[in-house]
């Protein structure tokens, strides 16, 4: 039996005994007599209401007083916080004590001025517990107060205007008070159906009143609610919970914007591994599972940092929102890494370093809680986990290994240990078999990681087992992500080790680059394995063809961004990383070779696919020229999709996968039959054949009207469909006449909007405007002049979720975009208040870079514009370009998070590419000054 609660009327360090000395430590953040005097507060409250004063008086001079000194108590904690912003430890116990104080002094004030009881009953006693996060001395600034009001029996009305008395006074006071008011029996029916209710009860703490009282419910607690019979369906229904959570909260420790109390690896999972334990081992305190073998003292000594860490951040977050916040938002995460003291370094900003070490906490704790469950198991008290994968019967352990509460384990240590190659083998063995990991082994393993040196790391076996593990199970990425976990993966590749739970910050990538990388293994086993055939026909097909080379492959995509937080571009970093890994995992050279280029050139398909026109034929020769193979062009495919596919849910759509399908066929022709395939005559050829075709039902000289019309650019950089479309917006329109078509496209997840009117200078940088105040997302846009005068101009635009509008949205997009281009609405003025930064989005840094191209284009200048993203950015930029006498014939967007790559396609209004330097210069000027302009804009609050 566990001893009865102590009551908190002294000092949290002169209650705190040997059971709790991490979680209440020997002082707090401020000396106690600086923070609270119970006596000197108690007399100022007489002196302030008068020896004659009513009830209302005396409340009011309560909560005055109460008020100024909680006031003064609380900002000096958190001062001595912003001193040591580590101390969490002594800071959310500073907080309980003074919280400890209040409400005995308001217990005291009420039975003696307010409600005295002369002759009290036996029925008139009270006791007032903390319970929940309270009950533990746990606050952070903005926690609430759980307040657990006991009676003997049926609540008396003296008791029931106590706890009155008191919560007016508590609310006054701007405390957020939970309560409840029960009978020792209520807390054990209640708690019984209640699994919430229970562990509430379980973190009780006398605080005042009745202290036999109190001492009677811990008893009857701990022999009746939280008995032996019960620690089974306890443990089940705490595991739901957290399983639940998880899930709530997206289910992966490494999410970019986690809730340090609710997510995967947060304070909730070293709660709720404290309430099994104390609970089962009836422990006052994680320490004494030391003592009881649970935990060693290493594991206990990383339970007590992650959790000062985690509770340090959830100080900081409540301090600098004022309010109880426990999601770590981008703007949070940059003000919290700066109150902890990080700063930038390494060519790594503070955020990203706060970051890493908040990740590999989280880790931590996911290690913790599956050595505290296994430890139930050996005990019978959990259920030991199912066999893992599709295996029907069991397969036959190789010798040396063993099977402990369905877990795999050695059998002998020493022997073990004798060949250091077993640190590795015994991943493929848990592969192999289906098991996972029992606690001794990965403990085992965790301390003898040093055996892995430069002699291990080149053993052939080693290495065979090595790429056993990513090519022969058809799950690399379990294998990985557990070997990660347990430092075996950076032990075997040192290289690997600074990406560990590196954090990128920027809204584009939902995982920190180790998990990325993994997920990428992941996505190529699930095509290897053609379980996304139907999603990824092309890449499905190339791996099913057996011409690439897999070593080659996933090691290229283990290694591609290996380079990244140094100040060198991660690609030529992790390009000369990889020319030293390669041989050493036994490539031969042109292997090596191959890898080391696919790690140099991992963005190139998708920049070229994202960033580029893919009409214009030099775009496809130019890349075709880059990769030379079509080995290597199946490669890069296969692992540019993998790698967009593992940024994140939701990053790869439709729209990414026509572009590099196109990329790809289109390449793969070029390489097949030579570059002269592109030819620019040939294509134009081809799309009038096609439109003739399609528009069966016209009349001959309707058709050669529409097909004599355009020059060669129209026919090379749209599709049949858009063709269809122009031919019929542009049938006998006349020259005041706007014509719109707005069609779903399937194919590339967006809506195809066309546009047919009059030419005049600066239509595009009106149509963007439109399409902004519109709330449209454009990722596409080509806009050409007929022989006769006339703009066609087609822009690719998506919805707010990166989806096609919906038909319902439709007739609102029709109409903004009418007045828009009637003039009705001016985009300029009506943007002003939609191009706004959102707060959460205004810590990230985007350097502004604008790059001039003559290479990429045989007729066009290609200008590159790559900044920080904002709403009615393609509007200033297209604005810019028009006041300059350019003309932009197609504009590509490709949008990576809070940034953004505007590229355009411009011609002088000569017809000429922009050669000279002097213009280039002119141009970026203007172009900067408008970006900087919008980027003030946006950062403004709103009127």
């Amino acid at each position: 039996m566990t001893p009865p609660p102590r009551a908190s009327a002294a000092p949290v360090s002169e209650t705190a005994g040997p059971d709790d000395a991490h979680r209440l430590p020997s002082e707090l953040i401020c000396p106690p007599p600086t923070l609270f005097d119970g006596a000197e507060v108690r007399a100022r409250i007489d002196a302030a209401a008068g020896p004659d004063a009513d009830a209302a008086a005396i409340r009011a001079a309560a909560v005055l007083v109460l008020r100024e000194v909680q006031g003064t108590a609380r900002a000096r904690i958190a001062a001595a916080f912003a001193e040591r912003p580590r101390a969490a430890r002594p800071t959310v116990s500073a907080y309980s004590w003074l919280t400890d104080r209040i409400v005995e002094t308001v217990f005291a004030l009420v039975i003696d001025r307010l409600h005295p009881r002369p002759n009290a009953t036996a029925g008139e006693r009270l006791a007032i517990l903390a319970v929940g996060g309270y009950g533990r001395a746990e606050m952070a600034p903005h926690s609430d107060i759980d307040l657990l009001f006991l009676t003997p029996w049926k609540i008396t009305g003296w008791a029931e205007s106590v706890i009155e008395s008191m919560l007016y006074i508590l609310w006054d006071l701007r405390l957020k008070v939970g309560h409840a008011s029960r009978t020792i029996p209520d807390c054990v029916r209640l708690g019984r159906a209640d699994f919430t209710i229970r562990t509430a009860l379980l973190e009780h703490r006398f605080l005042t009143g009745d202290g036999a009282l109190g001492a009677e419910l811990h008893e009857t607690l701990w022999s009746e609610l939280f008995s032996p019979e019960s620690h089974g369906e306890y443990i089940a229904a705490k595991l739901e919970e957290r399983a639940a959570r998880h899930r709530k909260q997206g289910g992966q420790r490494y999410v970019v914007e986690p809730n340090v109390k609710e997510a995967k690896g947060g304070l909730r999972d070293l709660q709720t591994l404290f309430w099994i334990a104390k609970y089962v081992n009836h422990v006052q305190d994680a320490g004494d599972l030391v003592g009881l073998g649970t935990f060693t003292r290493d594991e206990f000594d990383s339970f007590v940092e992650a959790e000062s860490f985690l509770l340090a951040v959830r100080c900081h977050l409540h301090l600098v929102t004022g309010r109880a916040m426990d999601q770590l938002t981008f703007d949070l995460q940059v003000e919290t890494a700066a109150r902890m003291g990080y700063v930038d370094k390494g060519g790594r900003r503070a955020v990203e370093h706060f970051m890493q070490d908040y990740f590999r906490h989280a880790t931590r704790v996911g290690e913790l809680t599956r050595i505290l469950l296994t430890a139930l198991e050996a005990d019978h008290k959990k259920e030991a986990p199912p066999l893992e994968g599709l295996f029907r019967r069991r397969r036959k352990l190789r010798p040396g290994y063993a099977i402990r509460h369905n877990r795999l384990t050695v059998e002998d240590p020493e022997a073990f240990l004798a060949d250091p190659v077993n640190l590795l083998r015994i991943f493929d063995e848990a592969l192999r078999t289906g098991y996972l990991l029992h606690p001794d082994a990965m403990r085992l393993i965790a301390a003898n990681l040093g055996r892995i040196d430069d002699g291990v790391r080149t053993t052939p076996e080693a290495i065979r087992i090595f790429f056993d593990m990513m090519l022969k199970h058809g799950n690399p990425d379990r294998a990985l992500r557990r070997m990660n976990e347990l430092g075996v993966l950076a032990a075997f590749l040192p290289e690997f080790e600074p990406i560990v739970a590196m954090m990128q910050f920027n809204m584009y990538h939902h995982y920190t680059v180790d998990e990325h990388t993994i997920q990428c293994l992941h996505h190529l086993s699930r095509i290897e394995a053609g379980e996304l055939a139907e999603e990824l026909p092309y890449c499905t097909r190339i791996a099913a063809g057996g011409g690439i080379n897999r070593r080659v492959l996933h090691l290229a995509l283990l290694l591609h961004d290996i380079g990244k937080g140094r100040d060198e571009d991660h690609s030529v970093l992790g390009a000369r990383i990889a020319r030293k890994v390669a041989p050493r995992l036994g490539l031969g050279r042109a292997d090596a070779e191959t890898v080391e280029w696919l790690v140099r050139y991992h963005l190139l398909m998708s920049d070229m696919a994202q960033k580029r026109d893919l009409s214009d034929p030099r775009t496809v020769r130019d890349f075709a020229k880059a990769v030379r193979t079509r080995k290597r062009l199946d490669m890069l495919f296969v692992l540019t999709v993998c790698d967009i596919r593992a940024v994140g849910p939701g990053t790869w759509n439709n729209w990414k996968a026509q572009l590099l399908r196109a990329l790809y066929s289109e390449t793969a022709n070029a390489l097949e039959n030579g570059l002269e395939a592109l030819n620019r005559e040939t294509r134009g050829n081809e799309a009038r054949r096609r439109l003739r075709e399609a528009l069966a039902d016209w009349d001959g000289r309707a058709l050669r009207v529409e097909t004599g019309r355009h020059y060669p650019p129209y026919w090379q950089g749209l599709d049949t469909e858009s063709h269809v479309a122009f031919a019929r917006l542009l049938r006998d329109i006349d020259n005041d006449g706007i014509r719109l078509d707005i069609e779903e496209d399937r194919d590339r997840d967006a809506t195809r909007i066309c546009f047919a009117m009059a030419d005049h200078p600066g239509i595009f940088s009106r149509l963007a405007g439109a399409l902004a105040l519109a709330g449209a997302n454009v990722v596409d846009a080509r806009t050409y002049t007929s022989k006769d005068g006339y703009a066609t101009a087609v822009f690719w635009v998506q919805d707010g979720e990166g989806h096609p509008y919906d038909r319902d949205r439709i007739p609102r997009l029709r109409r903004i975009i009418d007045d828009t281009l009637r003039g009705e609405v001016i985009a300029r003025e009506g943007l002003r208040d939609r191009d706004r930064i959102k707060k959460r989005e205004r810590g990230f840094r985007v350097p502004t870079t604008i790059a001039f191209d003559n290479e990429g284009s045989e007729i066009y200048t290609i200008v590159e514009v790559d900044t920080r993203d904002r709403p009615g950015l393609l509007h200033d930029l297209t604005r810019v370009l028009a006041a300059d006498n350019i003309s932009i014939a197609s504009a590509v967007i490709a949008t990576y998070g809070e940034q953004v790559v505007d590229t355009f396609y411009v011609k002088d209004m000569f017809g000429l590419k922009l050669y000279s330097d002097n213009r280039q210069r002119t141009l970026e000027r203007k172009l900067r000054a408008a970006i900087e302009d919008g980027a003030r804009r946006a950062a403004a609050e709103p009127a």
